[in-house]
């Protein structure tokens, strides 16, 4: 019996990577955003709330990053429990899950390292923001 785990988690250079691009896409955008990055056990590695973002973007950008934990965009979670009336019913229930768009999982070969989220804007703009943050990452990994 193995009495210790390794996992694959995100580095600290990789989360901040992530989110200057991030803010780097939202300054483009002209829109404040808050980009919370977290590791593959749903604890904050990288934070960011741009000057002049909402206050509630805070607890929503942690939020979708932690829904995307569960392998699928923050967005997507409506369409994948929509069948389903108690899961539908009990999932708002949960603690720490959104299903606004603006999360996504962050992997690496396949497996789930992190997650990112991304709020203050249209959900829209939060979902550029996050997919510019996931190519910054796919770049630098190339």
């Amino acid at each position: 019996m193995n009495a210790v785990v390794t996992k694959p988690s995100i580095s600290q250079d990789a989360a901040a990577s992530m989110m200057l691009a991030a803010v780097a896409k939202a300054r483009e955008l002209s829109i404040a955003q808050a980009v919370a990055v977290l590791d593959d056990s749903g604890v904050l590695k990288a934070f960011v709330r741009m000057d002049g973002a909402a206050l509630v973007a805070v607890d929503v950008a942690q939020r979708k990053a932690f829904t995307a934990l569960y392998g699928l965009p923050s967005h997507a979670l409506f369409d994948a429990i929509k069948g389903d009336p108690a899961l539908l019913t009990s999932m708002p229930l949960v603690p720490r899950f959104t299903m606004i768009g603006g999360g996504f999982p962050i992997t690496v070969d396949d497996v789930i390292v992190g997650a990112i989220g991304v709020s203050g804007g249209t959900v829209d703009q939060d979902i550029e923001c996050a997919r510019a943050a996931l190519h910054a990452l796919d770049a630098a990994a190339s």
